[in-house]
């Protein structure tokens, strides 16, 4: 058996999507770092040998999509994979490879994989000085130093190896008050799958399950409990065992159990339903998971803990390092042997259950990510300070991503700091934040105050800006058109619309009425804080009417607007809301306008995202500066109270800019752009090899040298959402522009954001 032993500033245990992003993290603000993994991939649950599909906040929130390290990773996913990714079960070596080749890239970032921790050595002032770990199927054992430590196991390998203190199971109503958590606490955790994929093969294929198959004979399992297989190419999420099983010290009697299922599951579909025997006919089985994906096992105490009442109220942590959005999401524990896997599936999602379950995005401190017992130790991914409650919505990996690189990050920040975790200076969080920020991290309560971005002095110019006035509908004009129901007023719908400081003097909607009688709606416009302000009843109104929509199809009605005195809008976000209607229709908009979504009402109080991050038909009188230069100074990469994003005119052709100015000359090393796309919705709805059309592919960045423009750099095939310019010489200069001479489709250009670094 050989023996190493090696030294880093930080450890990484555990290679999932939470792990990797710390890592990377880490690594990229100095710190010499190690990642180990127990696999043989990276990606965790993410990975090809367990398939699940990163999501987060933006499945159930416009603009909503997770930025920063995770960005870039889902970003190239999609540019270079040829296969679509709309169901768990289809991920591909593909999504590996990238994982791999952004950790083998990254300087100062060592890795091993196959590798296990298996004891610590540990200090006298409760801290973590190294960990032993054995390499599979190599004979070596390894001995790794840290100053710090990082559990990214999910399991909570190291804190249960350090004496943390660590819950697992469910908190009962009385604990904390939360409405999810059943009457009394138990140790229920939610279960573990693994998934299948089937193949078309063009022709009949029997299939005879094995002797050791679990047998289903009892329809209401799928069709009551919420788990109707309706796909025969396979990516049920219901494939889940938990109890009576420990989902750590029992894994492998999960595993087989899972196994024994999915034979019973595919025989039920291929031999004893007649409905999906026709459907899964041409199918054959061509892959089966055997490494079970975990949703739930030991959660750390750490120095606050995160609840339901943080993920519907939220609150302004002064340590908000993340973001989550997920709804509430509880499995039942006993999965398959339960009588439905899921609540609010089982009951539809218009359930009052449901309805209750949805949450805006909302923020997550740093001292849910530093063990409270062991000085040394941040957490990241399911095993977060986090109740069982708020874990089924901050579990998810699109959120365990965030928390991965907050982690890394305020873990080479408190070495360069000399700080120590637990007692980190108000000056350090405010750096971390702004770090995480600079690192294209979405923070809800904090925006770019980097006292070293020179962008910041500067005026902002543009070639051309786009101008908010008519939003066209998708429907043609034609009386024998069938009317779309998913535009029908069946409930009340708020259109976000982001006004500039000119005063609304008249909005308008496309409607249609199929009836042969006028009807009457009401409308009435609010301020909105921003773009998931979902709440129904806001007031004061800034102005209010019955609408007449007479007889007809796709029409504009026109609401002249008498705003209520004193409560004229400053530049920002209004809500348009029209009231449910029993025959009226509010047509969508033939093409998503950037940051301008709508909601539907929920009947709770609340509303949420209507349809996939739609925009509803409208018009603004006067035409409003939604996209002005200034925009890309506001400190804010994607909407949220304002657009925040620069847009050129879609009238005026390419190339187009945007540009800086300064009074006095500067001197430039380093220029970063955050272009547009890539954050309306879920990383799962863009289509293989996608390029998002908003995002900027073909540009120069140029400065003002010698009374002319200069080229400073040129890219020629961009798709990706942030691009950092390190010049390979300073220059002097008052004036700088990034000259845009192509899109990947979209007829303007678009920036959210340009940074300058001397």
């Amino acid at each position: 058996m050989q023996h190493r032993d090696e030294s880093f500033d930080v450890i990484v245990c555990g290679g999932g999507l939470a792990g990797i992003c710390a890592a990377i993290a880490a690594a990229r603000h100095g710190a010499r770092t190690c990642i180990v993994q127990d696999r043989p991939v990276f990606g965790g649950n993410s990975s090809s040998e367990i398939r699940v599909f990163p999501q987060g906040a933006a499945n159930y929130n416009a603009y909503a999509r997770e930025t920063g390290i995770i960005a870039e990773l889902l970003i190239e996913e999609r540019a270079v994979n040829h296969e679509p990714n709309s169901e768990n079960g289809r991920t591909n070596s593909v999504w590996d490879l990238i994982l791999y080749d952004k950790i083998i890239s990254t300087p100062y970032l060592s890795h091993y994989l196959n590798t296990s921790v298996y004891a610590l050595e540990m200090g006298d002032s409760k801290e973590i000085k190294a960990i032993h770990a054995r390499i599979g199927n190599a004979e070596t054992e390894l001995t790794l130093h840290a100053n710090i430590f990082i559990d990214c196991t999910g399991d909570g390998i190291l804190a249960e190896l350090s004496g943390c203190e660590w819950r697992m199971g469910t908190e009962g109503q009385e604990e904390f008050g939360e409405h999810h958590a059943p009457p009394t606490a138990s140790a229920d955790v939610m279960g573990s799958s693994i998934h299948f994929r089937a193949k078309d093969m063009g022709k009949p294929v029997p299939f005879q399950a094995p002797a050791w198959a679990f047998h289903y004979d009892n329809p209401d399992v799928f069709y009551k409990g919420g788990r109707v297989p309706h796909d025969p190419e396979g990516g049920f999420w219901w494939i889940e065992l938990g109890v009576p099983w420990n989902t750590i010290t029992e894994n492998e009697t999960i595993r087989h159990e899972l196994t024994r299922h999915v034979m019973g599951i595919w025989d039920f579909m291929k031999n004893k339903d007649p409905e999906l025997m026709e459907k899964s006919k041409h199918y054959a089985l061509d892959w089966i998971g055997q490494v079970p994906g975990k949703r739930e096992s030991r959660r750390i105490m750490g120095h606050y803990l995160l609840t339901e009442a943080d993920l519907v109220n939220q609150p302004a942590f002064e340590d908000e390092v993340a973001f989550g959005g997920w709804y509430i999401d509880l499995h039942k524990s006993g999965g398959l042997l339960a009588e439905y896997s899921e609540q609010s599936v089982a009951e539809g999602e218009d359930s009052a259950y449901m309805k209750k379950s949805y949450i805006a995005p909302y923020g997550i401190p740093l001292r849910s990510l530093i063990a409270k017992d062991v000085s040394n130790l941040l957490m990241a991914g399911r095993n977060i300070s986090a109740s069982h409650v708020a874990l089924g919505s901050s579990r998810v990996m699109g959120t365990t991503a965030l928390l991965g690189q907050a982690a890394g990050t305020a873990a080479a920040v408190a070495l360069i700091q000399g700080e120590s975790l637990s007692a980190l200076s108000a000056t350090t969080i405010k750096e971390l934040k702004q770090r995480l920020i600079r690192d294209d991290c979405f923070l809800l309560h904090e925006s770019n105050a980097d006292p070293f971005d020179l962008a910041r002095t500067a005026t902002p110019t543009a070639s051309s800006e786009a101008r908010l006035r008519r939003v066209e509908p998708k429907q043609v004009s034609n009386e024998c058109h069938t009317l779309d129901e998913s535009e029908h007023l069946s409930e009340k719908r708020g259109q976000w619309i982001a006004i500039g400081t000119e005063e609304v003097e008249a909005l308008s909607v496309c409607l249609s009425n199929p009836t042969e009688q006028i009807q009457w709606v009401e409308a009435s416009i609010v301020a909105v804080q921003h773009i998931w302000d979902y709440a129904t009843d806001i007031e004061p109104k800034l102005a209010q009417t019955k609408l007449a929509v007479p007889p007809g199809r796709l029409q504009w009605i026109r609401w002249e607007m008498n705003m209520t005195p004193g409560l004229k809008q400053s530049a920002g976000f209004i809500r348009l809301d029209i009231a449910a209607h029993p025959h009226l229709y509010w047509h969508k908009a033939a093409n998503i306008v950037p940051g301008m979504v709508a909601a539907s009402d929920m009947d709770n109080g609340l509303m949420r995202r209507y349809e996939n991050g739609e925009t509803l038909a409208f018009q603004i009188e006067p035409e409003q500066s939604s996209y002005p230069p200034e925009n890309v100074l506001s400190g804010v990469t994607r909407p949220y109270k304002s657009t925040n994003l620069w847009r050129s005119s879609p009238s005026e052709s390419m190339p187009q800019w945007i540009g800086l100015t300064w009074r006095e000359e500067q001197v430039i090393s380093q220029v970063e752009v955050t272009f547009a796309g890539n954050l309306l919705r879920d990383y799962r709805f863009y289509s293989p090899f996608n390029q998002d059309p908003q995002c900027v592919k073909v540009y120069e960045l140029q400065a003002w040298i010698a009374n002319g423009w200069a080229t400073l750099d040129r890219v020629d095939n961009n798709y990706n959402r942030k691009r950092i310019h390190r010049l390979a010489q300073a220059v002097h200069t008052t004036q700088i522009r990034v000259l845009i001479h192509e899109t990947n489709g979209d007829p303007s250009a678009a920036v959210y954001e340009v940074r300058v670094y001397e």
